[in-house]
């Protein structure tokens, strides 16, 4: 009897998470419709909206165009219903935001940051944090973090991420005791593909997808079947640390010849830094002690022939490792996302070039590369996208 009790509130899970679904995809719509694309009866949908109007998640909007007899009435998510936040910490700074749950950032808070131990880069989470919960406008329900590094996301542990000296830190349950909040940590990759995947455009709900993040560091996030894949460990998707070119340039993981050491923002800067000298015709050896990688793209775009060639040599190192990928995985789609991807059409298609000359014929033809659609606020967006992924439990009032 308890097992018959369990699989009807499992149903009707189920058929709520689907009906709510259905109302974040689309901007406005009528039961008629939910009932036509679920296969769910009239009755069934009316009484889920019901419920969803009453956790103030859902409003009627209006009434839509007659197919013969009565309009119907439109339905549209509340958008600012409820927040989350999400949180990256990045390698150079860390970003909090406040994030509404279609999507949108109603604040933000950026803090640099350079190496520095474990206790000083969690009091610098907990300094972005304070700030954003303190805005009482903004009733936050739970707290997404995409970290760089190993992570075990199941429970909620930065097992290593080298910038920030964080070793075997159990992050969700310190976030969690200190804001009595339900937290959700992810590898910041992973968290840019749930971004793209969720806010990023047309995505169905089976999608296979990779989501390559080329910033300071360099890893993947995997989708497979729409769901976060992490293999085993939690480490699927790090091909920044895979040697690339054996007694290579040291990567800070204390190996040599790192793919990281060649196509990541860190990598680019230092290449133009270490060949500037060498190039008195560029417009980088002007003053090499200011390379950036916005001084870079503005040489990049002026067509200088060293950040030419340099981006030329990152998308080739990045493609070459990318053929491998998909040789593994055959996934038709990769969306390249991350700092790096600022460089657009031409680094992209050195990328995809060298992916091409790398890969057996048929599967790199087979696989669409592009640039991601929401830039810098994936990680941000996915981080705290990523308390959903799983269902839309922490949404419900009454289930608290």
């Amino acid at each position: 009897m308890a097992h018959q009790k369990a699989t009807r509130q499992q149903t009707k899970e189920h058929n709520r998470d689907l009906v709510l679904k259905m109302i974040f995809d689309k901007q406005a719509l009528s039961r008629a419709d939910i009932a036509r694309a679920t296969n769910l009866t009239r009755t069934t949908v009316s009484a889920i909206v019901t419920f969803l109007i009453g956790e103030g998640l859902v409003k009627e909007v209006g009434l839509g165009e007659s197919i013969g007899g009565k309009s119907p009435i439109l339905l549209s998510l509340i958008a600012n219903s409820r927040y989350l936040i999400g949180l990256e910490l990045a390698q150079d700074k860390f970003v909090g935001a406040i994030v509404n749950i279609r999507g949108e950032i109603k604040k933000s808070v950026e803090i640099p940051v350079s190496d520095s131990s474990e206790q000083e880069a969690l009091k610098l989470v907990h300094q972005i944090l304070d700030e954003l919960l303190s805005d009482a406008q903004y009733p936050v329900i739970g707290i997404g973090v995409g970290a760089p590094g190993l992570i075990n996301t199941r429970e909620g542990i930065v097992v290593n991420a080298v910038n920030l000296d964080w070793q075997d830190l159990p992050l969700a349950r310190l976030l969690s005791e200190r804001y009595g909040l339900p937290v959700s940590v992810l590898n910041d990759s992973q968290a840019a593909a749930i971004g793209e995947y969720v806010y990023g455009g047309e995505h169905t709900l089976d999608e296979n997808l990779i989501v390559v993040n080329v910033k300071q560091g360099l890893s993947a996030g995997i989708l497979i079947g729409g769901q976060l894949f992490q293999g085993d460990g939690g480490g699927a998707g790090e091909i920044g640390h895979v040697v690339v070119q054996k007694d290579g340039r040291l990567c800070r993981c204390g190996k040599r010849g790192c793919l990281e050491t060649f196509a990541s923002a860190r990598a680019i800067v230092q290449r133009a830094k270490k060949l500037a000298p060498e190039r008195p015709a560029s417009i980088l050896s002007e003053d090499i002690d200011s390379i950036s990688l916005d001084v870079i793209e503005s040489a990049f775009l002026a067509k200088d022939p060293l950040a030419q060639e340099i981006i030329a040599e990152a998308g080739a190192y990045l493609g070459a490792s990318l053929a491998n990928l998909i040789s593994i995985l055959h996934i038709k789609r990769i969306i390249l996302t991350g700092d790096v991807s600022r460089f657009g059409e031409q680094w992209l298609k050195t990328v995809q070039d060298a992916m091409l000359e790398a890969a057996l014929t048929k599967i790199g033809q087979d696989t669409k590369l592009e640039i991601g659609k929401i830039e810098f606020q994936g990680s941000i967006l996915g981080a705290s996208a990523s308390m959903l992924m799983d269902g839309y439990a922490l949404l419900f009032k009454s289930e608290q």
